[in-house]
């Protein structure tokens, strides 16, 4: 198995330099090579593959661009990789009928690691050496595990870093537990639990609101290419930064809280890319006037929803149930909401009716009910049992 480890480094001022030095040149190795396979099918309908461009590489590495001698052979190599991964992504989109998104050219901003894909590195207790830069401070906050296959040097948010990716042996499953749980993500509460508990949402984007809205106004004011506008956008970096680090822990927590109590965890399988999705404008008929259309109301939720991070909160618990050996599951969402635990009954209820009540006598909490049809689908689903989505009776909790 495949695992990554990700360390902090703090290089010198010389170290840096050398390091930005180096995803300048690789970024320049990029967007050179995209330009040769976009111009020779363009004006030659001629096809550049990944080898020409290898077999090339050792000539203008000698000949033409003598300033690669001093980058390690073999990261020069990945970027061309790199590049024909990207080409096969789009191929693939282009053939299951997908947006296709075409390679595009890299910018400073964009282009912010390069990869050793086999040797050249070298990591010890506190520093960590990389071919043709040098032995760098590390500091190796976890024993790395298995042997590793690749070192990414990458420059994320203001910082370095380095990540090993090791294979590793199938690590121990955690111990059985009789546990189930029904998820319902929302914006209220981070997650509702079929067993009637709730997961508060910290809402870390919301509180530093005001925060990065101050820094970024002083940075619109600064000149361009300056010192001073530099020094702001450094601050506005760090504010982000700090909701990143904040966000992650968060789900890191309550991930493995999740995932070391629960044998079973069902999700909605939610489309975040559509709910994100800003309104259409509504224009009258007859004057040709716009009319309102909440385009402020679904800004507010938009950002609540991005802010709570539901995908990320998926992706960890996946992955980590991976491991442990347990089971993750995603469930349609269709009615969750609206359909009774209790008694299967169908009924409509506004966003606004936060207390589901029924005539069977289940009373809860709305997300509470749409948690316990989640994971009542997602047992059928388990069990291969064909209309999973229909509601039967379950036990609710009781509250």
């Amino acid at each position: 198995m495949r695992k990554a480890f990700k360390y902090r480094i703090y290089p010198n001022k010389e170290q840096e330099r050398k390091l930005f030095w180096t995803l300048t040149r690789c970024r320049e190795l990029y967007n050179a090579a995209l330009s040769e396979r976009r111009d020779a099918y363009t004006y030659e309908r001629k096809s550049i593959t990944y080898r020409m461009q290898q077999n090339d590489l050792p000539e203008i590495r000698d000949l033409l661009r003598e300033e690669y001698q001093q980058i390690h052979s073999q990261v020069l190599q990945d970027v061309l990789k790199r590049l024909e991964k990207a080409f096969q992504h789009f191929f693939r989109r282009v053939m299951n009928g997908e947006k296709p998104g075409y390679p595009r050219f890299q910018g400073r901003n964009r282009y912010n690691s390069f990869t050793y894909p086999q040797g050249g590195y070298t990591l010890s207790e506190k520093s960590v050496t990389l071919g043709k830069i040098g032995t760098i401070k590390c500091v190796v906050h976890r024993p790395m595990e298995g042997q590793a296959k690749t070192c990414t040097t990458k420059y994320e948010s203001g910082q370095w870093y380095v990540v090993f990716s090791c294979d590793v042996k199938e690590p121990e499953r955690l111990p059985g537990v009789e546990s189930e749980v029904g998820i319902d993500l929302g914006g209220t509460h981070f997650a509702a639990l079929s067993d009637g508990t709730f997961i508060e949402n910290p809402r870390h984007f919301r509180k530093a609101e005001k925060l990065l809205q101050r820094r970024s106004q002083v940075l619109s004011r600064k000149k361009q290419r300056s010192h001073r506008r530099e020094k702001a956008r450094r601050l506005v970096t760090k504010a982000h930064r700090k909701i990143l680090n904040q966000r992650r822990d968060f789900h890191h927590q309550q991930s493995r809280q999740l995932v070391d109590t629960r044998s079973l965890i069902v999700f909605e399988d939610l489309q975040i890319a559509n709910l994100t999705k800003a309104p259409k404008p509504k224009q009258d008929e007859a004057t040709g006037h716009y009319l309102p259309n909440g385009a402020v109301a679904k800004g507010g939720l938009n950002k609540s929803i991005l802010d709570a991070g539901w995908a990320i909160f998926q992706q960890m618990c996946t992955y980590k149930a991976a491991w442990a050996g347990r089971t993750v599951m995603l469930v349609d969402p269709k009615f969750t909401s609206q359909v009774c635990s209790g008694c299967g009954t169908f009924r409509k209820k506004d966003l606004s009716e936060r207390w589901h009540s029924c005539s069977c006598g289940v009373s809860l909490d709305r997300d509470t009910n749409a948690a316990v049809n989640i994971l009542y689908r997602g047992k059928k689903q388990l069990l291969g049992v064909e209309d999973a989505n229909r509601a039967k009776p379950v036990e609710a909790p009781c509250l």
